[in-house]
């Protein structure tokens, strides 16, 4: 995803790795340590999963199942449901995720949150300055206040 933001940073490492900058050699090596740890999900997995979600809608259709079983949002009633979203997600772009409370019709509205931050995409969700300062803060609210 993105190649062309990807190639751009690992430009940018070779230059900071060249001008002896180890402070910026050293955040993008933290950075994709982390950002390539998810490549540790099976293919499988990940490729099944974003074909029966994300393509098919089976679970916005009523058809998803788990385990043999069909799963049914409208029975989960004794929870509550937050969900966020990144403005800028190229992967599940907004929209995708506020549909979960359409699904969760038995969710009573004072356990309900959505929340859609500006200039985040996909990663930025949960990682990285936005996700600590204006994400998480508002995560923890929601759990304590539920």
């Amino acid at each position: 995803m993105n190649l062309d933001r990807h190639v751009d940073a690992y430009r940018g490492l070779f230059r900071s790795i060249r001008d002896d900058k180890a402070e910026k050699v050293s955040r993008h090596r933290d950075f994709y340590d982390e950002y390539l740890a998810v490549m540790d999900l099976p293919a499988t997995y990940y490729l099944d999963t974003i074909q029966r979600v994300f393509q098919e809608f089976h679970l916005a259709r009523g058809c998803f199942k788990h385990r043999g079983r069909l799963v049914n949002p409208a029975a989960i009633h004794d929870t509550a449901l937050m969900t966020i979203e990144g403005e800028k997600d190229d992967i599940s772009s907004p929209g995708q995720t506020r549909a979960a409370h359409d699904l969760c019709v038995n969710i009573p509205e004072s356990r309900r949150l959505h929340h859609l931050q500006p200039g985040v995409g996909h990663y930025g969700v949960f990682n990285g300055s936005q996700w600590r300062e204006a994400i998480a803060p508002r995560l923890r609210d929601f759990i304590r206040a539920t």
